[in-house]
């Protein structure tokens, strides 16, 4: 099984929507949050980090690299 690398531009996309969900998360409470909101917050930043996109090759591989 090969990752998928996510490219600068990419890894920046990742940051910007983690950072605006984050500042969603903080400006409405961290305890009046549903916990499912923190897992694409999570996962994002974690992408944006480390350049590996999970997310990214099962989407290739279900509809293809077209």
């Amino acid at each position: 099984m090969q990752l998928q690398n996510a490219g600068t531009s990419m890894r920046f996309l990742f940051l910007t929507i983690a950072a605006l969900i984050w500042a969603g998360i903080w400006l409405s409470g961290y305890n009046s949050v549903h916990w499912i909101l923190y897992l694409p917050a999570v996962f994002l930043t974690i992408a944006a980090v480390t350049g590996i996109c999970p997310g990214l090759h099962i989407f290739n591989r279900i509809f293809g690299k077209g």
